[in-house]
């Protein structure tokens, strides 16, 4: 197991997060043999903003769009399967649903989503999401106040269409 560490806003927003995970990715492929890694076999594992960042791990692997400069460009970034605990995936459709979204949301994008639209969509993993996505695993909770449970049904059902394997595994509240 390895851990990725990411940028954080304020400072550093969309898309440096995503960028540090692809260059992790690529990091891990690239010392493969170094650390006895099998580079075909690697699966991503996050929760809340890190759950977003697997999910668009798991449905960017096929385009170098959002790689940045991180290094190891050699490498693909591509992740064989994704194991989501209730991250969003659609950030435009998150404020008026999450209790923070309206403060946090900003601080990452630039902006709310009038005034940073398109970053927003292109910060949403429902947005990346093609036949070539890692099969996935979502998992969340009915009675999540920050992340609304129906962010992962929306994901299961955009990856089910792209006939991509995924499962949504939800908890449902007691």
């Amino acid at each position: 197991a390895a851990t990725a560490s990411y940028r954080l806003a304020p400072k550093h927003q969309f898309p440096a997060a995503v960028h540090d995970v692809k260059a992790a990715v690529r990091w891990l492929r690239a010392n493969a043999a170094k650390y006895r890694i099998d580079p075909e076999r690697i699966g991503v594992v996050g929760d809340s903003a890190g759950g977003l960042l697997v999910l668009m791990l798991g449905v960017t692997g096929h385009t170098t769009a959002l790689d940045g400069n991180g290094g190891n460009a050699d490498q693909s970034s591509r992740v064989t399967c994704v194991v989501n605990y209730y991250g969003p995936s659609d950030v435009m459709k998150s404020y008026g649903k999450s209790v923070d979204a309206a403060e946090v949301l900003p601080l990452w994008l630039g902006g709310d989503a009038q005034k940073e639209r398109h970053r927003h969509v292109l910060a949403s993993p429902l947005n990346w999401v093609t036949p070539q996505a890692a099969p996935t695993l979502l998992i969340h909770g009915t009675k999540d106040p920050y992340v609304a449970h129906e962010q992962s049904v929306w994901m299961h059902d955009r990856l089910k269409a792209a006939d991509v394997e995924v499962e949504l595994l939800t908890l449902e509240a007691r």
